[in-house]
Order: structure tokens, then C-alpha cells, then sequence
């Protein structure tokens, strides 16, 4: 757990988005890579649109969005309170009105507890605790591993949307089984999305996305492949067009219909 901010030399300022997002994070903690953006990109949310995202971290998922979508009213909820005071910096590195409240996803502020938002999105840990050998920095262990059920997130992100909204979230594929009859519990018309690291190989993450109301049968899509080629062949990125447009150029990860 995090509970000191973050010194300036303890940070470095990273473009996303092909530079139109500067994020600060920590050199030795919790670093986003490409999960939270392709996250955000395949968030329906318009113009106006209020969105809350779980476990926002230093910010990535949230300000993609909101960099993808002007006019968009962004929320976080970080339970680590040096990683919600860097989200409050980089949203106003970015110029982005966001709402970041230090909280754990069990006891939410009433102001939260009243309000229902167009999209929720999260980006669980992707462990469970004590599943493996722990990362030596408390504040990425917090964000890699945690004891909560997913049934946790998604039933407290199943409550705080609105009727008409969606919840997005990533996981590991192998945790599909769980997150599935989370959704399944709470939420209609779910649907999942793999993500492939290559042609031929078994998908390593999977899209989540599901309806607070809605009566579409449950779809399982085929999968999305990120790079290019059998296998890395070289330092260089290799990313199919598709995806290098998302994470390059802020576009929209269109979930199938």
C-alpha cells in the first residue's frame, strides 16, 4: 500500500496516446502498460457521458478515455492514497476536470453511493494474493495482487451504474470462469472480447463488457491479435493496425456486434 505522494525523482513523465497523454508514474511502483488503454478504448461512452473507474491507479484508463472522448465527466476511486494523489497531478497535467476519491471499493463515500454513472470501468489486480512471489515495492503489489473476489468489483460496479450504462472491465483469461459468473450474477447481456498476443496463441487477457439492462445473449467473440508476425523478431514494436491505432492514435476499440 502506497500512502505517501510521490517525490518528483521517484517519478517519470511517460507519453501515451502518441503524446497526447503525459502520465506521471512511479519509476520502481505500479506501471501502466498497454491493458488500461485498450480498457478505455473499448468504453462506449459519448460526449457528456458521466464515467467511474475502480482502482484507477495513477490515471491512465480514465484520461484515455477522457482524451478519446472530450466532454466526457470522469471519476476514480483509488484506494492507495499516493496513487490517487498522482491521478489528481495528472489529470491537471493533462487539463482534465476528474473527480478522484481515496476510497475502498467496501466503503465508498456517500457522495459516490448516491450517484450512478453511464460506464464503469476497472482494470482488477490481476493475482490473487500470495499466488506467487510478491514485487518488492508495496504499492505495485497492491496493484498487481489482492484478496477481493471479483464478485466484489462487479457487484459495487453493477450498483453505481446507471440502467442504461455498461461496465467494462480487463482480466487474465484465466480468470474468465470467475469474472463471467460475477457478470452473469449482476449484469445482462455480457459479452467478452480475448485479447491474442499473436495468431495461434491462446489468449492471455479478455474484454469483459456488459449491460446494466438489456436482454442480448451472451457472446463470446473471436479473438483480438495484437501483433503482428509468429514471434517477436526483433526491438521494435510490431502491433496489428488496428491495435497501433488505439494506442497511438487514441481511436476507439469498436467491440464486435
Amino acid at each position: 500500500m502506497r500512502t505517501e505522494p510521490f517525490s518528483g525523482d521517484a517519478l517519470s513523465c511517460d507519453d501515451f496516446l502518441g503524446g497526447r497523454l503525459k502520465l506521471w508514474q512511479p519509476r520502481d511502483g505500479y506501471r501502466a502498460g498497454v491493458d488500461p488503454i485498450l480498457l478505455a478504448a473499448a468504453v462506449p461512452a459519448s460526449t457528456g457521458d458521466s464515467v467511474l473507474e475502480l482502482g484507477c491507479g495513477a490515471g491512465p484508463a480514465m484520461l484515455a478515455l477522457a482524451v478519446r472522448v472530450p466532454g466526457v465527466q470522469v471519476c476514480g476511486v483509488e484506494v492507495q492514497p499516493g496513487y490517487a494523489d498522482l491521478a489528481r497531478r495528472n489529470a491537471a497535467l493533462n487539463d482534465i476536470a476528474a473527480d478522484v476519491t481515496c476510497a475502498d471499493l467496501s466503503d465508498l463515500p456517500s457522495d459516490l453511493r448516491q450517484r450512478q454513472f453511464m460506464h464503469v470501468l476497472a482494470n482488477p489486480p490481476y493475482f490473487s494474493a500470495g499466488s506467487r512471489v510478491a514485487a518488492g515495492d508495496a504499492g505495485r503489489e497492491t496493484g498487481l495482487a489482492t484478496d477481493r473476489p471479483m464478485a466484489d468489483w462487479v457487484a459495487v460496479a453493477a450498483r453505481r451504474t446507471d440502467p442504461r450504462g455498461t461496465v467494462t472491465m480487463i482480466q487474465r483469461a484465466e480468470r474468465l470462469p470467475e469474472l463471467l459468473t460475477a457478470f452473469q450474477a449482476h449484469l445482462h447481456s455480457v459479452r467478452v472480447l480475448p485479447l491474442a498476443p499473436r495468431a495461434d496463441r491462446d489468449p492471455k487477457l479478455v474484454i469483459v463488457q456488459a449491460r446494466r439492462q438489456g436482454n442480448a445473449a451472451f457472446r463470446l467473440h473471436a479473438p483480438l491479435v495484437l501483433h503482428e508476425g509468429a514471434a517477436h523478431k526483433g526491438d521494435f514494436e510490431a502491433y496489428n493496425p488496428d491495435i497501433k491505432v488505439i494506442l497511438r492514435d487514441g481511436a476507439a476499440l469498436a467491440m464486435p456486434r
